[in-house]
């Protein structure tokens, strides 16, 4: 047990951008209100899952839809709360702590807001390890929880409820509503006992989040950058599979999703090479030359060379200097149920999975240590 206060919040929120894939929602957004929730509301309680007692009653805060539109259409706070209090309502009992669904720059920091805002404890918990854009995509739906009963909220202060046979129609049906509600809402679901956090979940995301973050957020202490991307890249097992500019966007935003490719043109060492990121709010595929790199359900983030700061993909831009960096999943995604449900047929590219570092061995150049060349 820990109090999480504004310099906690600063490191998490950064450290879930670079877990979100591209995804998961504008930090900046979501650090601004959930600081403003602590300083007004006081720090909130940051519980160990084995903390949770075993029957207390949990659900996940979140925003579902496009998170290129939040960054036009802000959320007002309200139907945090309004969606929050209509679950409790519905539920006709006390819920006892809030946790994340997903590591992403907003949905990380939305359930530090609901906890403020209610005084409850948030739990060191999510349901991915990462941000993937469906609400099926969950470790807690691998081990056959349902998602609903979903409650959304939006800022004109509506609320809908959420009943279905499964995780795939709650997800048909959700996004219908957010769709309706302006492409983004505000969601509380995901109805979990503390025993199934810890079994079904992934454990320890928030200080994962906060050390990946404080590393970035201090970078410029190294002795250098290649330094702190060394440091970066032995933290999250990672890679850096790419150097270079971004040279065109193509973006869309259809049916609640952002969807878009972005192309890159090959710096320093990598001259001559040319990359491909294609995303569905997250990256999902990574070329270079043609040949795949990596794939879902393993991470594909883009970082700034200059500050290693983790890039959304709303937030990318024309000349922008990134590095491409791969990183290793949790292993529940790579089980047969957990690659059918995130792998890349499930987004329709006619592509195997194999795990990233199987694939960046089997290139032509030979990896480097963990901040890999390839």
């Amino acid at each position: 047990m820990r109090k999480l206060g504004v310099n906690e919040i600063q490191n998490i929120a950064t450290g879930a951008a670079l877990l979100g894939a591209g995804g998961g929602g504008n930090p900046f957004i979501g650090k601004m209100m959930a600081i403003t929730a602590v300083k007004k509301l006081g720090p909130v309680t940051l519980l160990d899952p084995q903390e949770v007692p075993d029957e207390a009653v949990c659900v996940s805060s979140s925003q579902i839809g496009a998170p290129a539109v939040s960054m036009e259409k802000f959320p007002n706070g309200n139907e945090l709360q309004d969606a929050f209090m209509t679950m409790e309502q519905n539920m006709g009992k006390k819920i006892f702590a809030t946790f994340p669904i997903e590591a992403g720059g907003i949905n990380s920091m939305i359930p530090i807001i609901v906890a403020a805002q209610n005084s409850l404890p948030l739990v060191d918990v999510d349901g991915m390890g990462r941000a993937f854009p469906e609400l099926q995509m969950s470790t807690f739906v691998l081990a056959g929880h349902p998602v609903t009963p979903i409650v959304m909220g939006d800022e004109r202060g509506n609320t809908a409820l959420i009943n279905t046979i499964d995780a795939r129609w709650a997800e048909k049906i959700a996004r219908a509503i957010t769709v309706e509600m302006g492409a983004t809402a505000m969601m509380t679901s995901d109805t979990l006992t503390g025993i199934e956090l810890r079994r079904d979940g992934v454990i320890n995301i928030m200080t994962l989040c906060e050390n990946i973050g404080q590393l970035i957020n201090r970078a410029n202490e190294f002795s250098s950058l290649d330094e702190a991307l060394g440091k970066l890249l032995e933290l999250t097992h990672g890679f850096r599979m790419l150097t270079a500019k971004i040279i065109d966007i193509r973006h869309t935003t259809k049916d609640g999703f952002n969807f878009g490719t972005v192309t890159l043109s090959g710096l320093d060492n990598d001259e001559g090479k040319n990359g491909t990121v294609e995303f569905q709010n997250e990256n999902i595929i990574f070329k270079v030359n043609g040949a795949v790199l990596a794939t879902a359900p393993d991470l594909i983030t883009l970082v700034d060379t200059d500050t290693l700061t983790p890039i959304t993909n709303e937030d990318l831009h024309y000349g922008k200097r990134v590095h491409v960096l791969g990183l290793p999943c949790n292993a529940k995604w790579r089980t047969p149920a957990g690659i059918a449900s995130v792998g890349p047929r499930y987004f329709k590219y006619d592509v195997d999975y194999v795990p990233l570092e199987k694939r960046l061995q089997q290139t032509k150049e030979p990896l480097t240590g963990g901040a890999a060349n390839v």
